[in-house]
């Protein structure tokens, strides 16, 4: 049974503290117990999932195919569960990570509905001691940040949201009591990968449906289907060596990697294979095709310009296809979409696309949602705005280091870490799926597996050699920094203003966010690091 209070243990230190219930932070409890430290698991929610709890609205589902994105240290559990969907849906995910915490008997060690807003770390102790907003305090000698990517809503910031007489929802906090449609006009702001994938369902069900769109995503279909008993079994086969691939494979997924260029081929090639990759129903199958749609202009606009085409032969209306159609930033420097009938869904009578660059919102009202072009009158709003990426959800958290010094001052210009797992100055603190690591640029499910493993390896290290801190050098984390910042550059996305680089939040530091030099790449990284004694590092014990 989860613990809606917390464990006695909780009341006196433990070895380590978990914030965050998803699957990185299930992950970790796990590892943690097979070396026999105790752990606590300290979870806003009011249940565990993560981002499969929190994200509940209308068609939410992975866009990444489900035996892929699953959980690989076990062949037991790879063999017993079963998906129904190529791509599963968010109620499917849910319950597989629900089985996983029963079948490892996780629950136990986990608090539910306790927020942490503060840690301080006491440099003499070495040890941490978090604050939360049940009154609860917790000490511990180290504590893993395993609070999620993309887990603190964006605020959409329109005035007038308060003075509203209907409903208002957003995509990442959705209600977990049913939401009826029937009968209602509804508006949807935001066409992002949550936007694209709630529209077409909310359009099944309302009277009208207008979408205020700022900037159209390159959305690719998912073609998504049952999976039948003997194709799960003879992926099943096949399991341990497919996992055994995702693990050194670049982005957590197995595939071919192209050997040529996109402007080696003539058009009649690069179209071929442009349909195939569209046929194939992956998130990243665009990408695969050449080696350098992402770091040449002129190669990223042949697949950008395919896209558009296959837009214009599904939107019928000529004008609103093009409003649809991105042009201004190259394909996958923003993420990419997938998604399950999104384009035809604008061929409906009853729905409307409202472009936000012509006519921007200037407020909501009692009644619904006033452009620069008039009011629109509306039952429901739903926003499906995004989030503040990848640092929003650490720093939401009073974090105070060494001398004082707390974590937003040393991230006031962008966030600063050592392989993007410790920040220096803020000894025994990991981050699990944080800023400059591979992360969003990657299968989640691998990732974070892989720093888990990481972080796991590094304080049984520690514990062996009787050692009580781990803190990065700043020369290390600057280093790192730069490296990060280098790989990048030698790609299209930094250019773009996206989440990737903190851009859609006001007053963001402009940075790109994430290591693009790749998971196997990555890995080595991490594993040079450890088997050189923890390289980049200082540690300590305390006297």
């Amino acid at each position: 049974m989860v613990t809606t209070s917390g464990p006695p243990a909780a009341a006196h230190p433990v070895d380590a503290v978990i914030v965050g219930a998803g699957l990185s932070g299930l992950y970790q409890l796990h590892r943690l117990r097979r070396l026999g430290l105790s752990a606590v698991v300290l979870e806003a929610g009011d249940d565990i999932g993560g981002t499969w709890y929190w994200n509940r609205y209308p068609g939410a589902r992975c866009d990444i195919e489900s035996m892929s994105y699953s959980y690989s240290f076990s062949p037991e559990l790879d063999q017993e569960w079963e998906w129904s969907e190529r791509y599963a849906s968010q109620p499917e995910i849910l319950r597989y990570i629900h089985h996983v915490a029963d079948r490892f008997g996780l629950r136990e060690d986990v608090v539910l509905r306790t927020r942490v807003t503060r840690a301080v770390y006491d440099e003499f102790g070495h040890l941490w001691q978090l604050s939360t907003d049940t009154g609860r305090t917790v000490t511990a000698r180290f504590v893993i940040l395993a609070t999620g990517c993309m887990s603190v809503p964006k605020d959409p910031g329109i005035p007038g949201a308060g003075s509203f007489t209907g409903a208002i929802h957003h995509t990442a906090r959705w209600p977990r009591e049913d939401v009826s449609f029937a009968g209602k006009r509804v508006a949807v702001i935001g066409t992002g990968c949550s936007g694209v994938q709630a529209v077409p369902v909310i359009a099944d069900e309302a009277a009208s449906l207008t979408v205020f769109q700022r900037t159209p995503a390159y959305v690719l279909p998912a073609h998504n289907r049952p999976l039948g008993s003997a194709e799960s079994a003879r992926f099943k086969a096949r399991y341990p060596e497919f996992r055994r691939a995702q693990r050194l494979s670049r982005g957590g997924t197995v595939f071919e990697p192209p050997t040529r260029s996109a402007l080696e081929a003539d058009e009649a090639e690069r179209t071929a294979a442009y349909e195939a990759a569209w046929d194939a129903g992956f998130l990243n199958g665009l990408l695969r095709t050449y080696t350098d749609v992402l770091t040449d202009e002129k190669a990223n606009e042949t697949v950008a310009e395919f896209v558009r085409s296959k837009i214009r032969s599904i939107v019928t209306d000529p004008a609103t296809a093009e409003l649809l159609s991105p042009r201004t930033y190259p394909f996958a420097t923003k993420r990419p979409c997938l998604g399950t009938g999104y384009y035809s869904t604008y061929n409906r009578p009853h729905v409307t696309l409202v472009d936000l660059r012509t006519t921007p919102i200037e407020s909501i009202t009692p009644r619904g949602i006033r452009t620069s072009d008039g009011e629109h009158v509306l039952d429901v709003i739903v926003f499906a705005t995004g989030f503040d990426a990848l640092t929003g959800s650490q720093l939401a958290i009073d974090i105070v280091g060494k001398d004082g010094v707390t974590l937003r001052d040393r991230w006031a210009e962008g966030p600063r870490s050592h392989l993007g797992l410790v920040s220096a100055g803020f000894p025994n603190l990991f981050t699990v799926l944080g800023p400059l690591s591979p992360s969003v640029l990657t299968n989640i499910a691998v990732s974070l597996e892989q720093q888990v493993e990481w972080i796991t390896d590094c304080i049984a290290h520690l514990r062996r050699n009787g050692v009580t801190e781990i803190d990065a050098t700043p020369d290390a984390e600057a280093d790192w920094g730069v490296h990060v910042a280098e790989v990048a550059a030698r790609t299209l996305y930094p250019a773009v203003d996206s989440w990737y680089t903190g851009a859609n939040v006001p007053g963001k530091p402009r940075a790109f966010l994430a290591y693009a030099g790749g998971l196997d790449r990555y890995r080595e990284e991490c594993d040079a690091v450890a088997r050189n004694g923890y390289t980049g590092f200082v540690l300590s014990s305390r006297v």
